[in-house]
């Protein structure tokens, strides 16, 4: 019971801060495999994903409330990630995800050294894209951080307002709103798979599913409350810490 409370507490905590920028990963992922080392790692990722798409929907339908959401960009990134989101959760069920764990710290050092030098990154909501092309290079988006979610996850979020922001010309505030709408179609289509394929604990799933939800709902109203440049600073402080923890990983790996 005192482990429930735990992952519990870690799951409000991952809810809040993926509310806002995404990352909750970088909070729930840990703990939960910490706790719990003797389930397969599949399981784990699974319970993860039960947990993650309850507190991501309430966020969604939060913003979706209170923010106007770029939907001719983010439905058809939802779409093409829930199809590749399905096929990374396969993936991850049969190939070790080492190599994208290894290379996963510099692809994020390369955001935040990108963010910190663009001082006005995501200040001002100016979309770049219309008609055809933005569907397209949503479609592609969505494919690739689909494919990747399902496969390994850490930083899906953050990797989501990131690339609405630079490739989409959102301000930070409406890419968060977008970002949450295509992660929930990720963690549906991981979620069905490893649900078909037994890799889930339902009743620690919607106990942190709960817990997901309560933490969502504050991080959200933060957002709402502080805007985008909130938002952007947080970002930036949860990228810069799934740097440390990934390359610390990495080098752990490495070593042993």
């Amino acid at each position: 019971m005192i482990d429930f409370v735990w992952l519990g507490g870690a799951a409000f905590l991952a809810g809040l801060v993926d509310a806002v920028v995404g990352g909750g990963g970088l909070i729930q992922v840990p703990a939960i495999f910490s706790f719990l080392p003797k389930e397969a790692p599949a399981t784990l990722l699974g319970t993860n994903k039960l947990a993650s798409i309850c507190g991501t929907s309430a966020a969604a339908v939060n913003y979706a409330r209170r923010v106007r959401v770029a939907w001719s960009t983010a439905a058809p990134a939802a779409v093409a990630a829930f199809a590749l989101s399905f096929a990374g959760a396969w993936t991850v069920t049969r190939v070790p995800g080492d190599f994208v764990r290894s290379l996963l710290p510099f692809v994020l050092l390369a955001v935040a050294f990108y963010t910190f030098r663009k001082k006005d990154l995501g200040k001002v909501h100016a979309p770049v894209h219309s008609g055809t092309a933005e569907r397209w290079w949503a479609i592609g988006i969505g494919a690739a951080i689909g494919f990747y979610d399902g496969f390994f996850g850490p930083g899906t979020g953050s990797f989501l307002i990131f690339l609405f922001v630079r490739c989409f010309g959102f301000d930070f505030l409406s890419a968060s709103a977008a970002a949450k709408i295509v992660n929930v179609a990720c963690n549906l289509s991981a979620l069905m798979w490893f649900g078909y394929s037994g890799h889930l604990l339902w009743q620690l799933g919607l106990l942190m599913a709960a817990c997901q939800i309560g933490g969502s709902l504050i991080g959200t109203r933060l957002a709402m409350r502080y805007g985008s440049a909130f938002v952007r600073q947080l970002f930036l402080v949860v990228v810069s810490t799934l740097i440390v923890k990934t390359g610390v990983d990495a080098a752990t790996r490495l070593a042993g």
